[in-house]
């Protein structure tokens, strides 16, 4: 390897040193915070024909620049530009209608998202746009599901809170071959554990609120797309006007310089944490993919390098109350929306209620846990007092 060409060093030295252009910043390590709407022009000449390198807040600045060439470093190859946005929710919104148009069909795995589902269940469908939604398990059987007007898969590996792991090289082939787009929301593993853009997946989108931020303090969003999809994302981005606040996209660039020792150390707290509540009594299954037992082990083994700090747990079957002492016991984990900083957060979910493909009966209570850079020692330890209290309510 010639670790002196950008495109053969490894995605921990890609994220320290892309984006950086140090003499250009006055020899400071970071670039400057840009805070600014209006860019001048030099001449009228340039003016008229909107020449230069920037040319107003919304489009973009050399904060933006900097954090756009350092994400597509990581992303890889395959990556044609990135897209910023406000929000998690508003890179799914700004994808989709980027893409899709009245008339046309889109195929939604069951465990997407629920405020995705929300979208296609409510903008989409106002705008004449049909959605169906499919078991994450389906692989290639996705082909029966097809329609002539079948524009755009959207997939999340692993699901939002039951972590189902998609076969999304299956169904990018199956899409691909009917002209399909494949887009993947890869939040839970971010492209440094996963590159999704190299398995098939045009467009692949990021809650950069999480892990890319990593902090609990920002809103983000990131859309990622090959060069064959960038057009339609870049010319969705600007008719519909969203950008990014200029003090959290340099967060958001703060937070990817240090995204891979973060993330290592949420994969291993993650796993230890796994294996350790695959051993408690109270608990019946433990819902990760990087765990052996797992039934979507081998996909995420084939397609990831990582696995993140978020899992869920299905506990053996005690009352509600019970469960909500336990929660109301812990000290360490937090109850809050949202995860991918560096604190633990423990919240309970039920998704039988909007899951229409698949029929969600775990057997037990499911809580969803973000396990952050805490002593796993510590942890467990409140977890250990919160089984105690759970047994004692029952």
């Amino acid at each position: 390897m010639d670790s002196s060409h950008p495109a053969q060093q490894h995605a921990e030295t890609r994220l320290v040193t892309s984006g950086r252009d140090t003499k250009a910043q006055k020899g400071f390590v970071n670039p400057p915070v840009f805070h600014g709407s209006t860019v001048l022009y030099p001449t009228a000449e340039d003016l008229h024909a909107h020449r230069g390198e920037f040319t107003y807040g919304r489009h973009g600045s050399p904060t933006t620049r900097a954090f756009q060439d350092t994400l597509m470093a990581l992303e890889g190859t395959q990556c044609a530009g990135v897209g910023i946005v406000p929000s998690g929710l508003s890179a799914i919104s700004t994808t989709l209608l980027s893409v899709l148009k009245t008339g046309d069909h889109l195929l939604v795995c069951d465990n997407v998202y629920r405020p995705t589902r929300n979208f296609c269940n409510g903008m989409l469908a106002r705008l004449g746009i049909e959605t169906t939604y499919f078991d994450p398990l389906i692989g290639a059987g996705i082909e029966k599901l097809f329609k002539p007007n079948t524009r755009a898969v959207l997939v999340e590996a692993p699901g939002s809170q039951s972590f189902e792991m998609p076969d999304i090289r299956a169904i990018a082939q199956i899409a691909h071959a009917r002209d399909a787009l494949v887009i993947d929301d890869n939040t839970w593993a971010t492209p440094l554990y996963h590159r999704s853009l190299e398995q098939g997946v045009d467009i692949s989108m990021m809650a950069a609120t999480k892990y890319i931020g990593g902090h609990s303090d920002i809103m983000f969003g990131t859309i990622s797309a090959n060069a064959k999809t960038w057009p339609q994302i870049a010319e969705g981005i600007r008719l519909l006007g969203v950008c990014a606040g200029p003090d959290d996209v340099f967060l958001a660039l703060r937070g990817l310089r240090t995204l891979s020792v973060r993330l290592a150390q949420h994969h291993r707290s993650g796993l230890d944490m796994a294996h350790w509540l695959a051993s408690r009594p109270e608990v019946a299954r433990v819902l990760h993919p990087g765990l052996e037992t797992d039934p979507g082990h081998a996909i995420w083994k084939r397609d990831f390098t990582g696995a993140s700090g978020l899992f869920s747990i299905v506990l053996k079957p005690v009352p509600q109350k019970a469960v909500d002492t336990m929660l109301n016991t812990l000290k360490l984990f937090g109850m809050g929306f949202s995860w991918g900083g560096f604190e633990s957060l423990a919240i309970p979910f039920d998704c039988s209620d909007y899951r229409t493909a698949t029929t969600w009966a775990p057997g037990g209570p499911t809580l969803r846990l973000h396990i952050g850079l805490e002593s796993t020692d510590d942890l467990k330890a409140d977890l250990d007092r919160g089984f105690a209290a759970l047994e004692a309510a029952m």
